[in-house]
């Protein structure tokens, strides 16, 4: 980051940390106590001057309505004479592995449509087999992919590959790219445990493409998008500009040593992804020579959607509604309980498993269970009391939370973006969160009602 666009961000980001600037609030609250005392809650984590964050934007519903969305803080820095930007309801944002809940709806419309079988092995769909090299009599299906059970392994975050790569290079035995099977876990059988693994999503992906024929991007358009009103998606260079001036910068505080970005809370703000004020999003690498249906990571189904919290919140109360939106099926209330059953408890991981705090799996989600416990901690509120289940998000600066409570009704959307230190030292009190997200989730939970308690 230029050092005149950081001179010029001092009197804003000074002014922010003393609490003299106000912070931009874009959205009226409802007219309640609760509420009132929520935005004081959230707009004090972007003030905080000792951990700041750059934006907080968030959503609740309670007994199958929203009751609550609000936004705080900045969704650009602005700099070079350009004035910093604040989030609205409008933000779009990079949320990460919230992604793979989406994409995982996109696939229940697959298999309601007979485009898709849970239980099918995914070599005959794929056009070549695909099998762990340690276990080749083991069929992998798509019910393993999105439970995160399917062998794979992201290879030391080697998951993501341009439009010249096959999957079947990476993945095949002899294949060009098959690099002594680093994309598959030694340890692990396919179905004998639980490893989160980014990769297994490109392999999803793949598999809708070559279901239906179509890219992977403008597939998620019509199968789940567009049919709920949801702006955004996996390719922002073909967003319209209206749509890509609403993507929100992420930051962290970090500085350079050695050629290479630490954190430093002193530092300054440095653009971690999606800085389209100063570049126009570009498509991905190698889209003009793309084969569809040879590479489903190409468009990053396992993190790359941009999406606002308000939409979130849409696709949260048709899931609630059992797969009803504006009064019509848009899943069936079967595909719902599906996403949301339980395919794997910690119990049943197996040596070389990797839990990443998870106690429970669903069909593309987590399933959240309220536990703090050595090696198994899911706990989202401080002190407990939120149950459901929903998806994480880590990414770039970006920390998201989006988890519902079918039973109740009730919701919360949650992203934090901008961490101003590394959050790994700033870890929750009572929770398995960091503490800001803890913080935020605790005063939504609390302050709204949505689960029994004080």
């Amino acid at each position: 980051m230029p050092v005149s666009r950081l001179l010029s961000l001092m009197p804003l980001l000074a002014a922010l940390a003393a609490g003299c600037a106000p912070l931009p609030v874009t959205a009226p609250a409802p007219a309640d106590s609760g509420a009132a005392a929520l935005d004081g809650d959230l707009a004090a984590l972007v003030a905080d001057p000792q951990r700041p964050l750059l934006a907080v934007a968030a959503l609740a519903i309670r007994d199958g309505r929203v009751v609550y969305a609000n936004q705080f803080g900045w969704r650009h820095l602005g700099g070079d004479g350009e004035p910093p930007l604040p989030v609205t309801e409008r933000t779009l944002l990079r949320v990460a592995s919230i992604s793979k809940l989406v994409v995982a709806v996109g696939v229940m419309r697959l298999v309601e449509q007979g485009r898709l079988d849970l239980d099918a092995d995914v070599s005959g769909l794929l056009g070549w087999t695909l099998r762990h090299p340690g276990h080749p009599q083991v069929p992998i299906t798509l019910r393993l992919l999105l439970s995160h059970r399917s062998g794979l392994s992201d290879g030391g975050e080697r998951y993501a590959f341009d439009g010249g790569t096959r999957l079947q290079d990476v993945l095949q035995p002899g294949g060009a790219l098959f690099a002594d099977g680093l994309n598959w876990n030694r340890a692990l059988a396919p179905g004998a445990g639980f490893a989160y693994v980014n990769l297994n999503f490109g392999v999803i992906a793949q598999l809708m493409e070559r279901a239906t024929g179509e890219r992977f991007d403008r597939l998620m358009q019509r199968l789940v998008l567009q049919p709920l009103g949801l702006r955004g998606g996996f390719d922002p260079s073909t967003f319209a500009p209206a749509d890509q001036a609403d993507i929100a910068t992420l930051y962290r505080k970090r500085r350079e040593v050695g050629g290479r970005e630490v954190w430093d809370p002193a530092g300054p703000w440095v653009v971690q992804a999606d800085d389209f004020r100063r570049t126009a999003p570009q498509p991905p690498a190698g889209l003009s020579g793309y084969v569809v249906g040879s590479n489903g990571t190409l468009f990053g189904p396992q993190g790359r959607l941009r999406m606002s919290v308000r939409d979130l919140g849409t696709l949260m109360q048709m899931l609630l509604d059992e797969g009803r939106h504006a009064g019509r099926a848009f899943l069936q209330p079967a595909s719902v309980a599906l996403l949301a059953s339980e395919q794997w408890r910690r119990a049943d991981a197996a040596p070389g498993g990797e839990a990443v705090g998870a106690c429970a799996w669903g069909l593309g989600g987590q399933r959240f269970t309220d536990r703090a416990e050595a090696g198994c901690g899911d706990r989202l509120v401080d002190g407990g009391g939120l149950a459901g289940w929903g998806h994480t998000g880590n990414a770039y600066g970006l920390k998201g939370l989006f988890v519902l409570d079918p039973r109740r009704r009730h919701g919360l959307v949650l992203l934090l973006a901008g961490p101003g230190v590394d959050p790994a030292t700033y870890p929750g009190h009572g929770s398995a969160l960091d503490r800001w997200q803890e913080v935020a989730a605790t005063a939504m939970v609390r302050r709204l009602h949505l689960v029994a308690g004080p």
